[in-house]
């Protein structure tokens, strides 16, 4: 065993369970890029202020979870904590939204950091697959979003989630409601803590875990109540677009999410499969995000599903995923010019798209196919001395056991068809 291991609260993928995780990225990717989504990659740390404006100083992400550093040159950076701000930042840059077609939509997949207690279901570097809409204040985008996400896990054979919705209010309305919950806060029995952060950002107090936290708000006044007429058609519509879709929701009126950027709608995917890390992806809308990061008004939406989380989600089902072998041909060489020959041959397979891999290391035929049917393989070419000098090669179905053989300058064509 090495001296080193991974960091605590991390983990390394590696086969086969790294071709789950693929497989749910690919299948969330598939469902945003048939929506018009384009895909962005952005570094790995930026400006610790991006984050500090933008996802919020009252947060835990930033007051306690950001992973700082500062470089020799004294700028002040973070490991990117969540996938929103970078990418609106990238659009920013690029003047994406300068090009005439709004909203600009994206995606993108990625690795993130925060410093958390490490537990099943929340690790200090994890796996996201994210899209963001912007620059269009249209509740057709959120109602997309939403379904889209909830097409992506109903792909991958999901079902034991739920979807809950709520509006956040807009800078008309919301101010009324912090007030309103600022004052009813000062009069609970709070720690210092909470208070201040209470100040700061009311509805941060909303979303505490803390059990004697929770009893204190059973009368916490609901940002329903609050919202103006035009939130209140805005969030009308989500809903109607939503359910016209098929897509079932709950409304949860105290669900405000971890970030402070989001305004009007929001909304997360849960299993309860998955203990008291239930969330599984979640976004919302993000109307002021920009200009927190001294952009111009782009009013925006998107989501971020968890990859890790999802695969513990298919785990908790008993979901087992189609993911097709990595090898569909492997060739055993017995014998030096076999070696030549059908390393050829299997250089010939993968350029014409098939995948193929070769018995390396010369181990004889018993501990090469051990290694074929390893492989996961359906066909094996295998040849010897006495093959060649016939010009053939052996080709079995490693389902059937059946073998027979094949002229050398007909292999492609003999597995295409056997493939097929």
């Amino acid at each position: 065993m090495s001296t080193f291991q991974a960091p605590k609260g991390t983990y390394d993928l590696i086969p086969p369970r790294s071709a789950v995780f693929l497989a749910v990225r690919d299948t969330i990717a598939t469902q945003v890029r048939n929506a018009g989504y384009g895909y962005v990659e952005t570094p790995g740390f930026e400006d610790v202020n991006l984050f500090a404006r933008g996802v919020g100083e009252s947060t835990d992400i930033v007051t306690k979870e950001m992973y700082t550093l500062t470089t020799k040159g004294g700028d002040q950076l973070a490991l990117r904590p969540e996938g929103t701000a970078s990418v609106l930042r990238a659009a920013l840059q690029a003047n994406l939204h300068k090009q005439g077609n709004l909203p600009v939509k994206l995606w993108y997949s990625g690795s993130y950091y925060r410093y958390e207690r490490a537990q099943a279901g929340r690790y200090r570097h994890f796996s996201q697959v994210g899209a963001e809409a912007i620059g269009a204040e249209d509740p057709a985008l959120d109602a997309e979003l939403i379904i889209l996400a909830d097409q992506a896990y109903r792909a991958l054979g999901l079902r034991q989630y739920r979807i809950l919705l709520n509006s956040l209010g807009d800078k008309e309305c919301r101010p009324v409601y912090r007030e309103a919950l600022q004052t009813f806060l000062r009069g609970l029995d709070l720690d210092e803590e909470t208070l201040r952060r209470a100040e700061i950002n009311p509805l941060r107090v909303l979303d505490d875990k803390r059990v004697d936290v929770q009893k204190q708000l059973v009368d916490a006044p609901l940002l329903r109540d609050y919202l103006c007429d035009a939130c209140k058609a805005y969030h009308e519509q989500v809903r109607e677009l939503i359910t016209a879709a098929g897509v079932v929701f709950e409304d949860d009126l105290k669900l405000v999410r971890g970030l402070d950027y989001y305004t009007r709608t929001t909304f997360e995917f849960v299993h309860d499969g998955l203990g008291s890390q239930s969330a599984v992806g979640g976004g919302g809308r993000y109307d002021g995000l920009s200009e927190m990061i001294g952009g111009p008004a782009l009013p925006s939406v998107g989501w971020a599903l968890g990859v890790d989380r999802t695969v513990l989600a298919l785990e908790a089902e008993g979901v087992t995923l189609d993911l097709p072998a990595p090898t569909s041909v492997f060739a055993v060489a017995l014998g030096e010019e076999a070696r030549r020959v059908l390393f050829g041959k299997v250089t010939e397979l993968r350029r014409a798209g098939i995948a193929a891999d070769f018995s390396f290391g010369g181990k004889g035929l018993k501990g090469s196919m051990k290694d074929a049917n390893r492989s996961g393989a359906r066909l094996t070419l295998v040849a010897g001395e006495r093959d060649l000098a016939e010009g053939v090669v052996q080709l079995k179905d490693m389902e059937s056991g059946e073998q027979r053989a094949v002229a050398l300058d007909e292999v492609l064509e003999a597995v295409r068809a056997q493939l097929a």
